[in-house]
């Protein structure tokens, strides 16, 4: 991840990988149809104008999130989101990329 993504909030690829590894649950913040449209094998939709109300049923999950999306963006928006709501939370950017 370049620049941006650690300007994002975007976490280093060792980390994100190590999470995913080590059972993270991997959210994609994307709408629906662009994760119709391909996603990382096992990840779960949740759009990002949806993860607000999607909070309770990730906390009871009780593991650790990567959140992605298409660029970095809409993750990082979501990272910040679950991280008020005390959630222990990587952004993962571009789906493409984990």
């Amino acid at each position: 991840m370049g620049f941006f993504s650690n300007f994002l909030g975007g976490g280093s690829k060792k980390n994100v990988r190590e999470m995913i590894a080590n059972g993270a649950v991997v959210i994609d913040v994307r709408s629906p149809q662009e994760f119709k449209n391909g996603n990382f094998r096992g990840s779960k939709n949740i759009p990002l104008d949806r993860i607000e109300s999607e909070v309770k049923k990730i906390k009871a999950l009780n593991k650790p999130v990567v959140v992605c999306c298409a660029s970095g963006m809409r993750s990082s928006q979501a990272k910040s989101i679950l991280q008020r709501h005390g959630i222990e939370v990587e952004n993962g950017g571009g789906w493409s990329s984990l």
